[in-house]
């Protein structure tokens, strides 16, 4: 066995577990608000959660506070692990989600941002559930490790392994020299955004507890609604879902540029490439849908549950931008059930699937940066070819890049296609139809929530068998985590001595 720190990597997981349990106690407090019944419950399982991370604190006390690079990926494998497990509480003890099965599936598409649900009444949920539910989402948004690298500090702990292992996307830019800096100014950018939509919403509108709610999915890129008919609820207020639009094209943006931008450093977020392609992208399929949707989609099909205006062109211009979005950054909230939407359509959002956000963002997914240097490698071959012994870099914002961030690269996207076959034979291997089996593992493997077939934007999860759920609850972990976090610790040179 390797030289695990484990006093260093048991505190950890003690810190994340009381501070999982200073959520719940927020939960508490909307549950006690609304007096919706399950206030004790959850008070029961922050109590829970906080005393047997209390202890885990304690009893590693005078621990060596040095964290290598090995410790960091298990302790970002298992503080996720940990914070689902937990996080089930407050739905078993409270039976709100009796099904442990069930609940660890809610719970881990809740941290992981994925959005898939089991709930078949969201609505009859008590609201102190509800609320937690969405909190999951925001604590897993930004990162339960970049969190913890931003009051580790107090322990007089380092945290520069554990960002490196967690950061989303494949490039960690720093704001400051400090990794404790950076992470608190993310943090700074997402509270502020959280806050921001909310006021928005509210005065579009939407009552303050379905605000609260939703702008805590759209900044995590989640996707948990309070409502069955998720925002096709507000169709009937363009001005509710044009601002959840805005917050969902911001959470999907590196937060780093987003920072600049506030900064007002304007120069540098438009010379970024990744936010270029990003919305050259957004612009490029939302123009594909709306087009489609005006001329092509059948006007009496309605969306969910209130019906969508087909063959006005704003309405169509909207809800495809609305759809692309909500795919492209992974957020899955839905305005209208898109596989309805011609044949074309359906395979085209699939593809989208696969794009992703912006690195540095909430969003899962492949990235964006990853698919432009991937596509400028594959045409440098070309050249390749024809001048075998030319110096050719790839070029990326003005940069030439290495040729071992150009093979990660190309590693991760072979093993991302790979975890997406493999999980779609191992859900078809339950008894599910081809669409569903495809739609169900890209769902969950790149964090979107709705899928296909039996998994679509009108059904949820809850279909699926006990083993299916715990599958895409693995997907789910290893796509949030980014693949390599979490499937290093399944190889038998991670655990040998060196």
């Amino acid at each position: 066995m390797p030289r695990l720190n484990k006093p260093i990597i048991s505190h950890i997981m003690g810190v994340l577990l009381v501070c999982n349990g200073g959520f719940m106690l927020t939960a508490a407090g909307v549950s006690f608000y609304y007096d919706d019944g399950v206030t004790q419950d959850i008070l029961a399982a922050a109590l829970i959660t906080m005393v047997i991370g209390g202890a885990g604190m304690l009893l590693t006390r005078g621990h060596k506070k040095e964290v290598k690079k090995r410790d960091g990926y298990l302790i970002v494998t298992l503080g996720w692990i940990f914070m689902a497990l937990s996080g089930t509480l407050p739905y078993v003890l409270s039976g709100g989600i009796p099904s442990f099965t069930n609940a660890f599936f809610e719970t881990m598409s809740g941290y992981t941002t994925t959005g898939a649900s089991i709930l078949n009444d969201i609505e009859s949920v008590p609201k102190g559930l509800l609320f937690w539910r969405s909190l999951t989402h925001w604590i897993g948004g930004m990162g339960i490790i970049v969190l913890a690298i931003a009051i580790l500090p107090l322990l007089g702990i380092g945290g520069m392994q554990l960002f490196a292992a967690e950061a989303p996307g494949p490039s960690a830019d720093k704001l400051k020299p400090r990794i404790t800096d950076t992470a608190k100014r993310l943090w700074f950018i997402y509270v502020g955004l959280t806050f921001a939509e909310t006021i928005l919403l509210y005065i579009a509108g939407m009552g303050l507890f379905d605000a609260v709610n939703h702008s805590l999915s759209t900044l995590s890129t989640g996707g948990f609604s309070t409502k069955n008919a998720s925002l096709a609820y507000w169709n009937d207020n363009p001005l509710v879902q044009y601002i959840v639009i805005l917050f969902m094209f911001l959470a999907g943006t590196n937060f780093v540029i987003s920072y600049f931008g506030f900064k007002g450093n304007f120069s540098k977020v438009f010379k970024d490439e990744e936010f270029k392609w990003y919305s050259y992208f957004i612009l490029g399929f939302t123009t594909i849908a709306a087009l489609i949707i005006f001329f092509k989609a059948d006007p009496s099909i309605s969306s969910i549950e209130h019906p969508m205006v087909l063959g006005e062109f704003e309405s169509a211009v909207r809800h495809g931008l609305f759809q692309v979005l909500a795919i492209v950054t992974t957020t899955g909230f839905v305005t209208a059930d898109y596989t309805m939407w011609t044949t074309f359509l359906t395979v085209f959002f699939f593809g989208l699937f696969f794009l992703g956000g912006s690195a540095g963002s909430t969003a899962g997914g492949v990235k964006v940066m990853r698919h432009v240097i991937m596509i400028r490698n594959g045409l440098i071959e070309f050249k390749r070819t024809l001048h075998p012994n030319a110096v050719l870099p790839v070029h990326y914002n003005g940069k030439s890049i290495s040729k071992k961030i150009v093979f990660n690269i190309l590693g991760f996207f072979i093993l991302y296609m790979l975890s997406f076959i493999i999980g779609a034979i191992v859900l078809a291997s339950m008894g599910l139809d081809f669409e569903t089996a495809i739609g169900g593992a890209a769902s969950a493997l790149g964090n979107i929530g709705p899928a296909f077939g039996d998994l679509g934007p009108v059904n949820n999860f809850d279909s699926l068998p006990p083993q299916g759920k715990w599958w895409c609850s693995f997907l789910m972990l290893i796509g949030r985590l980014e693949l390599f976090t979490v499937l290093i610790l399944l190889t038998p040179f991670f655990w040998r001595n060196r």
